[in-house]
């Protein structure tokens, strides 16, 4: 697979969620406004997901990008690494996810 930039692989993703999730909101945030939090929130039900989108598995991490994805799994939410070789193993864990309320 080719290597894409990030910024149309979260693009890609967005469409995906939407396509799957009709129901969803999904919310890009702010990278400038707190350094390591993930790319993208998403509201499903009385559930929340967040992803932090890479352009491939290979793709280094950010110490803070790791403790946020942690501590918001800590937190009750959804916290992923997303990236295309994992794209539909995520997709698939929200829907086992989304399924439990």
């Amino acid at each position: 697979m080719q290597k894409q930039l990030e910024s149309k692989f979260q693009s890609l993703f967005i469409k995906a969620l939407k396509q799957k999730f009709p129901d969803c909101i999904v919310v890009k945030n702010n990278p400038n406004y707190i350094q390591g939090i993930p790319d993208l929130t998403m509201f499903l039900g009385s559930q929340w997901f967040t992803f932090e989108c890479k352009r491939s598995a290979n793709e280094s991490r950010r110490p803070n990008q790791e403790w946020y994805v942690n501590r918001m799994n800590e937190m009750g939410g959804h916290s992923y690494f997303v990236y295309p070789e994992n794209m539909e193993e995520i997709l698939n864990d929200i829907q086992q996810a989304s399924k439990v309320f």
